[in-house]
């Protein structure tokens, strides 16, 4: 039984807190019910309502709040002792104040008490639910101190004195009671010297049963107390015994729920209630005796007692009878399906059509379970009349699409193509192996494909190409959602749950060719390859030797973009090129790179390989993939792309993107963002931010000029002309004599005659000084050679041509450019006449934006030798280069700090992990958190930068430093080395001058940790991805924790990211110490070793083996079946998953693998439970005779193998497995699947070869056999005991026979039953109810009908109509023979129908008729106010303008908040109205206006507004509109509601009243007298004397009465014969005015010159004042005014 306990049922104090928190919308400080309540938690409560559901099941709700429960409670009764049960009303400084319940009793707990208990490890909320024992009485009951500490409450037991009585007994109270009486289903106990209570049989303790006798005594607890029976019901169970204990939610053995157990025994029959059950686990059971038959069978427990075996189905578990409740009906046991979880997707079901509703059809498969066919999936094509194919009741075979059992949600198809396919079924995306197909349906329709569905949610893509053979442009012309097709799985990758499949492969099959092995080249591989063909923009080759073909674009020739098209031109087919590296592989194509800056990057792996493996500041290279307005994109090896937008291209300041960079180029860049959602990175190419590798400029020279000098040979030898192979003889520098040929302005050309047909030229520079003829002979020196036109520019120069000095390594000269060739540059050194080569790019990323930042030849450069005679170079020197720039002085600040100096600064911030001090200088200094504490004083948890404050001054020492430009940390070379930003050192022993500092390089750092040596470590950051924290240990030595050594606990493991906070201090053990990495651990170890516990995490489940599970310190283990659990169940399997995180014990290693176990007794040997199955270490721990469990291995011709451990697999030989004669082993495999548990006995033990031979008879094992008797195979028995079989086989027979016939009784029953119904659907009269099949039934009423329905025709109710409550009890009897009965109706005995008599018949006609007449009043009663949407449909066809009906049906909707719902209903008022009755349809109009005022938006309102002026006289919708405004405090809209108004219809005088009456409940009485003014403006004349005296009305009732009788003095003075002004003036001033003003009025109203008639009513009016208000004397003066007037009026006739 289970109740509901409502969050407003708490206490008071939590139900204001609710309500504050709503209010104040700040739900940040809320305490929700987790907090407050946990699951297995036992509560004293009450119950607050009994209700039924819709469904006639019973509903339970519950309260907890005190002043319920302790109701009979009262100041005057509260003892010291008593246990009471309350809720925190409040929290106080010293302790918290208790809601007990007791009206005038504050009851107060210190928090001493609290503090007292146990796992308590924060403080009580308000609400918290607590048991505690009342401990101090004071001032009669008024104040109360409690107590709640555990050992206390738990022995304190309810005692005589305390006075308590059957009004104010609680349930939960301990008492020590006196067995009264034994009986067979339970005791009867005394107990608090005057009270008797029972205890039912499920609350004794099972294993003290015999320990229960008369005279006894025990401890119980009070289980419920029934007030009005006076029954009380105590537990003797142990687990009750202890106030504030949990109950275990879950049994021991896990849920259990749905499960079908054979072989169970019953041990006890309690013809009251029902029977116990002991399962052949041992576990017990009980069963309702409504379980115990059929539902329309006669009970007979004796026979089902005297049954030797049941088989049951386990309905429920109770927690608080720690009992499992079970079924023994057939009709439950069969079910196929009991529970969600029992069905999975791609099962082939049968069920019945419930009902169609507008997206699809609901299908029950059995009385709780039901599925929806969805709208696509009625049929193959789509139904446009789907009621047309399906009617309720109909019996259909689906197929499951989709099962989720936690939310109940089950999916069906009905596609033909989908049921009756005999494809594999995709259930999962490792189902879609490539090649299979499967048949799918189509759920989406793009332009790229189709998107196609599986089962479970499995779906994939068809693209464009794999639709069909023939091209398909439009795939929505073709295809339609909800098609089933069949498709071949392309491609599948189960980790991103991604599948690309094809229509045309599927439907071609495997036509195509075999596909060759795929050539699996890495990225990353050095490789060769042959030149196949010259493309436009590259070169397409073979790899040698597999001839796989891949692309050389033209831009990966070279880091040298001049070199890439001459290299091009220089390439033939079939040549062979070298050197090449493979940076990018895709389905498509290899593409290979030769530029020997990414080949190089790619060698020392500093290289992404994937996205996930991107971090911010991380440095790559790659090359200018694309160049926009906005930025470059930078393509890097992998096909990873990024973006670097204008501003991080360059340092200087850049207007046009295509000036600084070539497409190709190769570049050096740096990540700085990362968008991990679109999988997007941003990059900066400033010099300033990329750190380029040292002697990076003079490799890349080197790799430039071999490029050339190959290019050159190849060329020679190509032509196999001479001159080109004696130009590739010259070289830079060399001496050449020629002839002069021509002398001009721009220089001269020589010719020579070694060199036939070459030009030789020289600028004015270079003949600069000499006067040249032609026909004069001149040496001069090469500066350049181009082979590809044949030309070479020479110098004749003195200072060239003088003898060569000799260079030495690091001197500097003063070098001029004398040539100057795209990347490269010639130039001369000083006076050596020396000539070299350099680049004209000093970095890969520099940029030159202006012709000023270009090389020019006759420009000065700085150079340094660094070899003054270069192999590579030809024997030319190598050298760095740089501009000469103006000298200057350097500041003082950019001297920098010498290592060891000793500084003072202040300190300007603190992060976790560094701290930034401000020097004297003003330079700014770093000091990285290990080296703010001394490292022996740290303990675990410290966080060393908390230390330091911001602002404080601090004296420093330097230990390091970085440099400005790149940030990098430079290694110390020289102690006099200088930095400009010192790394900086706080630690004490390290600031006295004295100590001699050695300097320590990270490397040598690390190679001084020793494996298994417990270090100081700083959290520098968690990595999400990877899983791991990183942490710090000292400068630039970074170690990682991966998450398996970051703790045991595997519910810590589930959120590493909070287990440690940014620079705290840690304590690791070194696990692997290399110059590369350094892995630590948390756990206190670094190696893993037999018998510890420590974390893993499942990889694998492999049913033959166990499970595969990964160990920390990248180490695995298996775990085998029989290591799971102490006591084996079925499918042990099943409550594992991958990645779950499990605490393992290490039982030992073999060949590298640890044996890994799961067991309670080995995890936590003191909680442990007893063992049920123990493990089995060696084969000695068995003996011959011993009964064990253990799980099939394998089933074979040998016999049954059966693993009782890890090591040990035993063998039952077929003739030992069963008592049936079995000819195959097959028989066996099919019935024995492995991992199958089984009871066997070991029959022998063969030690030597270590053989173990079971056996699993039923004679040995005590168990059923393993074969089903189904099967009706023949037994394997001899003599006597087969004659003995015989004859029992044949009173089985006879026994099954009688059971048939008794069986055939009750159906030939129902099929006459069966033809009399169809008798009554021929005749076609009487009520036809379609219902739904339900559990509570009665018969009597079902009975009644069917005899009625052969009365006179009445309605004829329409299929999927559901009436009222009054009809639903009227059912067909064929109803109450189908639907399983409930639980109420066993008592009537037997199940035959008795035959009825005529007057019995005709009774029941009556009562039939009765009924549907009090029915028909009902729904006639106007007065009844309809209760759901159906009753409102009903009236409505009734009366379809009644605009109060519609408005109600709108009313319905909003009270259940279903704003749409009563949007819907008003839309379709206003179609449905009649258009004559406007003022019907404006009271819609204006309800839809309330409703978009409250819950809709201003958009929503203003559009309702406008429509509602199209359909209705604008002016009331204004005047409705601005009333809304007004009621829900809009006064802004409301005001500029009404200026509108007053200008739209300023004619209309109801406006402005309207408009005036508004300004003054607003209390704007000024604007009303000038909105006044306005309207007799705007208004014609005659207006003007009703306009003002309206507006004086509303002076009077609400702004200033004064004012509205200045305005009537004033309007009457104009106008005196206006006797209705005059009459509502008088009316004014009784209610406003005092008895002066009053009388002074009526005293000239009396005088007025009107007629007679009118003056005798003022009279009137004027007697009955003074009646109501007045003296006798005043009466009596107002009479002699009247007669005087008479007189005065005679006298005047007279006259």
């Amino acid at each position: 039984m289970q109740g509901y306990l409502s969050i407003k049922h708490i206490c008071d104090a939590y139900a204001k807190l609710l309500t504050e928190q709503l209010d104040s919308a700040d739900t940040e400080e809320i305490c929700s019910l987790p907090h407050l309540f946990h699951p297995g938690m036992v509560l004293r409560c009450v119950i607050a309502k009994l209700d039924t559901t819709k469904s006639g099941s019973l509903s339970i709700q519950l309260s907890v709040d005190p002043k319920q429960v302790n109701k009979a409670l009262t100041s005057s009764t509260l003892k010291a002792g008593m246990i009471l049960s309350g809720c925190v009303e409040s929290v106080e400084d010293h302790g918290y104040i208790v809601d007990i319940g007791v009206k005038g009793t504050k009851a107060f707990l210190p928090k001493k008490s609290v503090k007292d208990k146990p796992n308590n490890s924060e403080e009580l909320k308000v609400g918290q639910y607590l048991t505690s024992q009342v401990e101090e009485v004071k001032n009669d009951g008024r104040v109360v101190r409690l107590n709640v500490s555990p050992p206390t409450v738990a022995q304190a037991c309810a005692e005589p004195e305390q006075g308590w009585n059957l009004t104010n007994l609680l349930p939960g109270l301990l008492v020590k009671a006196t067995i009264k009486k034994v009986t067979k289903h339970g005791l009867i106990l005394d107990f608090l010297s005057s009270f008797s209570g029972q205890v039912d049989f499920l609350h004794m303790e099972p294993d003290q049963a015999s320990s229960y006798t008369e005279g006894a005594e025990v401890w119980a607890c009070v289980l419920y107390v029934e007030p009005s029976t006076r029954l009380v019901a105590l537990s003797l169970r142990s687990y009750l015994l202890q106030p504030g204990t949990k109950v275990d939610p879950l049994p021991a053995g896990g849920d259990r729920i749905g499960e079908v157990v054979k072989d169970c025994k019953m041990t006890a029959m309690h013809h009251m209630s029902g029977a116990m059950l002991e399962l052949p686990d041992k576990t017990k059971a009980f069963v309702h005796r409504n379980h115990l038959k059929e539902s329309k069978e006669p009970s007979n427990e004796n026979r089902v007692m005297a049954m030797p075996e049941h088989t049951c189905r386990i309905l429920d578990y109770s927690p608080m009878d720690q009992i499992h409740f079970v079924s023994l009906r057939k009709t439950m046991i069969e079910k196929p399906f009991y529970r969600y979880h029992d069905l999975q997707a791609g099962q082939i079901v049968e069920g019945t059509v419930s009902v169609l509703l507008n997206h699809g059809m609901v299908v029950h498969l059995s009385d709780h379970i039901k599925g929806l066919v969805p709208r696509t999936h009625l049929s193959d094509i789509l139904l446009k009349n789907p009621e047309k194919k399906y009617t309720e009741g109909m019996k259909i075979k689906c197929r499951v699409l989709t099962v989720e059992a936690e939310n109940k949600k089950l999916y069906l198809s009905r596609k033909k193509a989908l049921i009756e396919s005999s494809l594999p079924l995709f259930l999962s995306y490792a189902d879609a192996r490539p090649g299979r197909v499967s048949h799918g349906y189509i759920v989406a329709i793009k332009d790229f494909g189709c998107i196609v569905r599986f089962y479970n949610n499995v779906k994939g893509l068809v693209p464009l190409r794999e639709l069909s053979s023939e091209p398909i442009l439009s795939p929505e012309e073709v295809f339609y959602v909800g098609q089933v097709l069949k498709a071949k799985v392309l491609q599948c990758d189960t980790d991103k749950s991604k599948m690309v499949l094809s229509f045309k492969a599927a439907v071609e099959g495997v036509t195509e060719a075999p596909p060759k092995p795929e050539f699996d080249c890495e990225v990353g591989k050095m490789l060769e390859a042959r030149v196949l063909k010259k493309l436009l923009n590259g070169l397409e080759v073979a790899i040698l030797p597999e001839e796989f073909r891949a692309v050389l674009p033209t831009m990966h020739l070279s880091d040298h973009m001049s070199n890439c098209p001459l290299l091009w031109e220089s390439l033939q087919e079939g040549d062979n090129v070298s050197n090449l590296i493979c940076f990018n592989k895709t389905k498509q194509n290899v593409c290979l790179t030769k530029k020997p800056t990414v080949r190089w990057s790619l060698e020392e792996g500093m290289v992404a390989k994937d996205f996930s493996e991107i971090k911010v500041g991380m440095q790559l290279t790659g090359w200018i993939k694309n160049i926009m307005a906005y930025g470059v994109f930078v393509e890097f090896p992998y096909g990873l792309v990024g973006l670097a937008p204008k501003s991080a291209m360059t340092d200087k300041f850049l207007t046009d993107t295509t000036a600084a960079f070539q497409l190709g180029q190769t570049v050096f860049a740096k990540v700085t963002n990362l968008d991990e959602e679109k999988r997007r990175f941003l990059v900066t190419l400033k010099i300033s931010e990329v750190t380029s590798p040292g002697g990076d400029a003079q490799t890349r020279l080197i790799n430039g000029l071999q490029e050339r000098k190959v290019m050159t040979e190849m060329l020679a030898m190509r032509d196999n002309s001479d001159l080109r192979q004696q130009l590739a003889a010259l070289s830079v520098g060399e001496k050449l004599k020629m002839t002069v040929d021509t002398v001009t302005e721009s220089g001269a050309i020589f010719k020579s005659d070694d060199l036939v047909g070459a030009t030789i030229q020289a600028t004015k520079h270079h003949i600069f000084g000499s006067k040249l003829t032609p026909g004069q002979k001149v040496t001069a020196a090469i500066l350049h050679i181009d082979i590809m036109s044949t030309c070479i520019d020479v110098s004749i120069l003195s200072k060239l041509m003088g003898k060569k000095k000799s260079l030495s390594e690091g001197s500097k000269y003063t070098a001029i450019i004398q040539h100057i060739d795209k990347d490269f540059a010639v130039i001369s050194l000083d006076d050596t006449a020396q000539l070299t080569v350099i680049q004209t790019r000093s970095h890969l990323n520099e940029v030159s934006l202006f012709e000023s930042d270009k090389l020019k030849a006759g420009m000065n450069l700085a150079v340094e030798v660094i070899e003054p005679s270069c192999q590579e170079l030809q024997g030319l020197p190598l050298v760095s280069w740089q501009r000469t720039a103006p000298k200057r002085q350097r500041t003082a600040s950019e001297k920098g700090h010498c290592f060891g100096d000793i500084v003072q600064g202040k300190v300007r911030t603190v992060k976790p992990t560094s701290i930034q001090i401000t020097l004297e200088d003003g330079s700014t200094g770093s000091v990285h958190v290990s080296e703010v504490v001394e490292v022996s004083e740290v303990c675990q948890g410290y966080f060393p930068t908390s230390s330091v404050k911001v602002g404080s001054t601090v004296t420093a020492r330097v230990i390091g430093g970085r440099e400005a430009s790149s940030h990098r940390f430079l290694p110390f070379s020289h102690p006099k080395y200088t930095y400009t930003i010192p790394e900086l050192t706080l630690i004490r022993s390290k600031l006295d001058k004295s100590t001699d500092l050695k300097p320590v390089t990270p490397k040598d750092k690390l190679s001084s940790y020793k494996v298994g040596e417990e270090i100081t470590c700083f959290v520098s950051k968690f990595n999400p991805e990877k899983k791991s924290l990183e942490v710090t240990s000292g400068l630039c030595v970074t170690g990682t924790v991966e998450l398996l050594a970051m703790t045991t606990d595997p519910k810590d493991a589930g959120h590493p990211g909070k287990l440690y906070k940014l620079g705290q201090a840690v304590r690791a053990q070194v696990v692997e110490a290399k110059p590369q990495r350094l892995v630590l651990s948390l756990t206190g170890v670094h190696k893993l070793e037999t018998g510890t516990v420590t974390l893993g995490m499942v990889t694998n489940i492999v049913p033959q083996v166990g499970l595969m599970v990964k160990l920390p310190f990248g180490s695995t283990g298996t775990i085998a079946v029989t290591d799971l659990a102490d006591a084996y169940r079925p499918n042990l399997l099943n409550g594992y998953k991958k990645n779950q995180l499990l605490r393992c014990f290490l039982l030992g290693n073999e060949n590298g693998k640890w044996r890994l176990s799961l067991r309670p007794s080995r995890l936590n040997p003191q909680q442990a439970k007893p063992v049920k199955d123990p493990e089995v270490l060696s084969i000695n721990d068995l003996k011959a005779g011993q009964i064990v469990r253990g799980f099939v291995k394998s089933v074979g011709e040998q016999g049954v193998f059966i693993r009782l451990s890890w090591s040990i697999t035993g063998r039952a030989e077929l003739q030992n497995s069963t008592k049936y004669f079995v000819s195959n082993h097959a028989v066996l495999s099919e019935h024995l699947p492995p991992n199958t548990l089984l009871t066997t006995k070991i029959a022998s033990i063969d030690k030597e070869e270590e053989l173990v031979n079971l056996s699993l008879l039923p004679a040995d094992t005590g168990k059923p056999d393993i074969l089903p008797e189904s099967l009706s195979l023949p037994l394997r028995l001899v003599g006597e005991e087969k004659k003995k079989y015989d004859i029992q086989r044949k009173k089985r027979k006879l026994s099954e026979s009688e059971q048939k016939q008794q069986a055939e009784v009750p159906k030939k029953k129902k099929k006459k039953k069966k033809t009399k119904k169809a008798k009554t659907e021929d005749s076609d009269s009487g009520v036809e109810v379609y219902f739904r099949e339900e559990e509570d039934e009665s018969e009597p009423k079902s009975d009644a009908v069917t005899q009625s329905s052969a009365g006179p025709s009445r309605l004829q109710v329409a299929a999927g109509f559901s009436w009222d409550v009054g009809l639903s009890s009227l059912k067909p009897a064929s109803a109450a023979e189908e639907g399983d009965s409930s639980d109420g109706e066993d008592q009537d005995g037997s199940s035959k129908p008795q035959k009825k008599t005529r007057h019995e018949l005709e009774q029941e006609k009556k009562a039939a008729e009765k009924a549907l007449v009090e029915r028909e009043a009902q729904l006639m009663d106007p007065s009844l106010r309809p209760q759901d949407a159906a009753a409102f449909e009903r009236l409505l066809l009734g009366s379809p303008n009644s605009s109060l009906l519609w408005l109600q049906y709108m009313a319905h909707h909003l009270q259940a908040t279903q704003i749409e719902q009563a949007r819907a209903v008003a839309e379709r008022a206003l179609k449905t109205i009649s258009f004559r009755e406007e003022q019907e349809k404006l009271n819609v109009w204006v309800a839809l206006l309330n409703l978009e005022n409250m819950y809709g938006t201003e958009e929503s309102l203003k559009k309702v507004f406008e429509r509602a002026q199209q359909f209705c006289e604008p002016m009331p919708v204004y005047q409705q509109l601005a009333d809304i405004y007004a009621k829900s405090d809009k006064i802004k809209e409301a005001e500029g509601l009404y200026k509108t108004m007053v200008k739209r219809f300023r004619q209309n005088k109801a406006v402005w009243l309207s408009y005036g009456t508004f300004l003054l409940q607003q209390g704007q009485s000024d604007a009303a007298s000038a909105l006044l003014q306005r309207a007799l403006k705007s208004l014609p004349s005659k207006e003007s004397v009703d306009v003002i005296g309206k507006f004086a009305q509303l002076e009077f009732r609400y702004g200033d009465a004064e004012k509205g009788r200045a305005m009537f003095d004033k309007v009457l003075t104009s106008y005196p014969k206006r006797t209705d002004l005059w009459s509502v003036f008088i009316d004014l001033m009784v209610k406003h005015g005092s008895q002066k003003d009053i009388r002074a009025l009526f005293d000239r109203v009396i005088h007025l010159s009107v007629s007679v008639k009118k003056i005798k009513f003022f009279f009137k009016r004027y007697l009955e004042y003074e009646k109501k208000h007045g003296t006798p004397q005043s009466v009596q003066a107002v009479k002699e005014k009247a007669m005087e007037f008479v007189e005065t009026k005679g006298t005047e006739a007279a006259n």
